[in-house]
């Protein structure tokens, strides 16, 4: 991954692209900021329209775009929002547990496939006047605009297996607590990650594989470096946020505020569609790259599935006691997937 921008000069550059020419004294100026690179399917098809719909709509708002980590760390993201220093941020709530420890449900592996089926059973429970909108974003001052739940997540290493046997004691990156459950229920061993870290880690021996829908191995280049992964199974997935503090969206005048609600709901159906259709493209560019998808046995996806059942329920209840409303937010998830 390499940016031949500075994050200044790119800033800038992106500042102009989707603001105009003419600002005025009334422009509202928003700033938003992830940790995607510039060309990553996520920002592609989330933030490129919203601001694009705006520039066309012309209501005086004025967009800077900061992608690429040049705002502040994944983890920060949420107090850089919470702070005033991003209007506009993606939290990704694998990276924020102990502040949004149930939006986690939609990384559970769960019976779903794609990615429409997880987004839109989470976005109903997350979105403005939702359950998980009271007990995760309330509480840290935020509300979602749009969100996408990714492909469940494959098992890729650079090491050969062929059975769950081969992976045991290996060292596997994830994100959140839900996915290292998952991964300890098959005896690897987990080790917490940031996205951005992954290529390095893996090129350095840090860590011999990784949890990774195949969307998401060309935009951080990994798959020219991995060479094998599991295909069809459901090692959990992953929730993408975009979120605004509630004081920042207070500011907004009504006509914007109904514009980033109306764009909202576009988003995240037009979002988890087209990374829907983009998996079976991104599976057969692993496979170019020379990575060899594996098969697991009738035995091994018996014990998989086994251990993968058991993970949903374990998480609910270590969040039930800890007085979180564990249980009560993956039924209702897994009745928005039904």
């Amino acid at each position: 991954m390499k940016n031949t921008l500075s994050p200044l000069a790119l800033g800038l550059a992106l500042t102009v692209a989707t603001a105009g020419s003419n600002v005025s004294a009334q422009t509202i100026k928003i700033k938003i900021a992830d940790s995607f690179p510039l060309t990553h399917y996520i920002p592609e098809y989330t933030v490129k329209p919203l601001m694009e719909r705006f520039k066309t709509k012309g209501m005086g708002v004025e967009f800077e775009y900061y992608p690429a980590e040049q705002m502040g760390k994944s983890k920060d993201m949420l107090a850089l929002a919470q702070s005033g220093v991003i209007d506009i941020a993606y939290v990704a709530p694998a990276f924020v547990t102990d502040k949004m420890p149930l939006s986690v449900v939609a990384e559970l592996p769960l019976d779903f496939t794609g990615s429409c089926k997880g987004t839109l059973a989470y976005w109903n429970l997350a979105k403005p006047g939702g359950l998980i909108s009271k007990k995760d974003f309330e509480p840290n001052g935020v509300r979602l605009l749009f969100t996408l739940v990714l492909p469940p997540y494959q098992l890729v290493t650079k090491k050969e297996f062929t059975s769950l046997k081969d992976l045991e004691g290996q060292k596997i990156r994830t994100t959140g607590s839900a996915k290292e459950l998952a991964l300890k229920k098959i005896k690897t061993i987990p080790i917490q990650i940031p996205t951005p870290d992954v290529y390095e880690a893996l090129s350095r021996g840090t860590i011999d594989g990784m949890l990774f829908p195949f969307n998401s191995l060309p935009p951080y280049d990994l798959h020219k470096i991995s060479k094998f992964s599991t295909v069809g199974e459901n090692f959990g997935s992953f929730v993408a946020n975009y979120l605004i503090s509630e004081k920042k969206w207070a500011s907004l005048p009504a006509p914007v505020q109904r514009e980033l609600t109306s764009m909202g709901e576009e988003l995240v159906r037009s979002a988890c569609d087209k990374v829907e259709k983009d998996e079976a493209r991104d599976i057969e560019i692993a496979k170019k790259a020379g990575i060899k998808l594996v098969t697991l046995g009738a035995a091994d996806k018996q014990l998989l599935s086994q251990a993968m059942g058991s993970v949903a329920k374990e998480w609910a209840q270590n969040l039930d006691r800890r007085g979180r409303a564990g249980t009560e937010v993956l039924n209702a998830f897994e009745a928005g997937l039904k």
